[in-house]
């Protein structure tokens, strides 16, 4: 798996597409329960374009199946979709229901329930790692990352802000290399789940609890001084510990608790009922150009309970569920009325939160990263404009807001690795198109 979020991202001109929509066709709603059989070209859809992209997609053995959810401003959002969960006929529909692996996409909710917290005071954007969890009082550095786990002191402390923003020096068991990648694995730093028969191996050096994981990654040293470079890591995850310590309940109860229950996202699970597990897609690799089933929906291990919360990697979630976590973004901390954040909050969670002199690469460019999710400072022609936030998921899924043009956009798919196919790309050429035919 690759921790790569397509950011070559068209102008996503959806919004004054959306605005024009009859609002009475934009507020259609799918059922909960998607039929078996899958669904023809939805030639009432106002975005052609995307629908026809999509349904290519599924037509050319790409991927089974996939979902968009596109909103504008208050509007409800607009649901595209194409073929299946699965590949068996006998699968259901993929709709806005359906649930998929998001993968890193968990990262901005953990992010942003780091944001509500500095918002309630309870911790501090640069207060040290150390205040919450005293393991990480004497980090070390290492000296030749690729090659040698020869260390020297620390000079700075890691500070919540370098966990939301993959500048604590941390690393990932999907990109460390040689002794530290053995040294990941062998302390079981491996906040993922693939599929049952990987979880075997993996469960055996895991963590049994999220203190208990957050104790073990103190005692690694770091690739780099905290604040002083951008490196993809478990930084979200160890946020979840903090979390927990500072709310004072368990990590999966307070995104239960704050976001969950209040936005209506009642399909949004670490683990997912046995009642609902026919509503989950199968995850899908491949070997050469020939598409295997990596992780079937009946089977999957994201029916059991994972060692602890994984806040980096662990939620499964539908289009609909995502969607009202972006509105509540675009709309200020608020959806249907219901306020969960505060305005000022999410504005500074989507800004750029990384240190003086730090900047994320995106393709080449200088950009900054928010609360979990990219956060873009330049402006790039064709591209997602200055103050996007947003992020991807090991399994293909995208999600980002556009804020000069209150839109969102949810795309769920599921397939390693994440960047076979340039959907970001597609998506965002496919929605242009979609904006020129209705003549805005």
């Amino acid at each position: 798996m690759k921790p790569i979020f397509a950011l070559s991202l068209p102008l996503l001109l959806v919004a004054p597409a959306l605005s024009a929509v009859d609002a009475r066709q934009a507020q259609r709603q799918v059922p909960r329960q998607p039929a078996p059989a899958a669904p023809a070209a939805n030639t009432a859809t106002p975005l052609p374009a995307t629908q026809a992209m999509f349904a290519s997609y599924v037509r050319d053995g790409k991927l089974t199946g996939i979902v968009g959810a596109f909103g504008a401003g208050n509007l409800p959002p607009v649901f595209v979709q194409a073929g299946r969960i699965a590949a068996e006929p006998t699968a259901l529909a993929a709709g806005p229901d359906a649930l998929w692996r998001v993968y890193s996409m968990t990262k901005p909710i953990t992010g942003m329930a780091a944001m509500l917290l500095i918002e309630e005071g309870r911790i501090g954007l640069d207060d040290p790692v150390s205040k919450y969890i005293p393991s990480f009082a004497k980090m070390r550095v290492l000296t030749s990352p690729d090659t040698s786990l020869d260390s020297v002191p620390a000079t700075k402390p890691i500070t919540i802000r370098n966990l939301l923003t993959h500048t604590a020096g941390l690393s990932y068991s999907i990109v460390a290399k040689g002794p530290l990648l053995k040294e990941y694995e062998r302390l079981g730093l491996l906040p993922l789940a693939i599929n049952p028969a990987a979880e075997v191996k993996m469960k055996q050096v895991r963590p049994k609890t999220l203190a208990e994981f957050a104790d073990r990654v103190a005692t690694v040293p770091l690739i780099a001084e905290p604040g002083t470079k951008w490196s993809y890591s478990i930084g979200l995850d160890v946020l979840g510990r903090v979390i927990e310590v500072a709310s004072g309940m368990p990590f999966d109860r307070f995104l239960q608790t704050r976001f969950f229950t209040p936005l209506g996202m009642t399909s949004t699970f670490f683990a997912v009922p046995a009642a609902q597990a026919q509503r989950l897609a199968t995850n899908y690799t491949f070997v050469g150009d020939t598409r295997v089933p990596l992780d079937p929906g009946a089977t999957s291990i994201f029916l059991q309970q994972p060692s602890f919360p994984y806040g980096g990697a662990g939620l499964v979630s539908s289009a609909r569920d995502y969607d009202r976590f972006l509105a509540m973004l675009a709309n200020g901390g608020t959806v249907d009325g219901v306020r969960v954040m505060k305005e000022d909050t999410v504005r500074r969670g989507m800004s750029n939160l990384l240190p003086a002199g730090v900047f994320f690469d995106s393709d080449g460019t200088k950009q900054g990263y928010g609360a979990g999710g990219f956060s873009n400072i330049v402006d790039q022609p064709g591209r997602l404009p200055k103050g996007s936030y947003g992020w991807g998921g090991a399994a293909g899924t995208l999600a980002w807001i556009d804020p000069v043009r209150h839109a969102r956009a949810t795309i769920m798919v599921n397939y390693f690795p994440a960047d076979r196919y340039p959907l970001a790309t597609d998506v965002g050429a496919a929605l242009l198109k979609d904006r020129a035919r209705l003549g805005l």
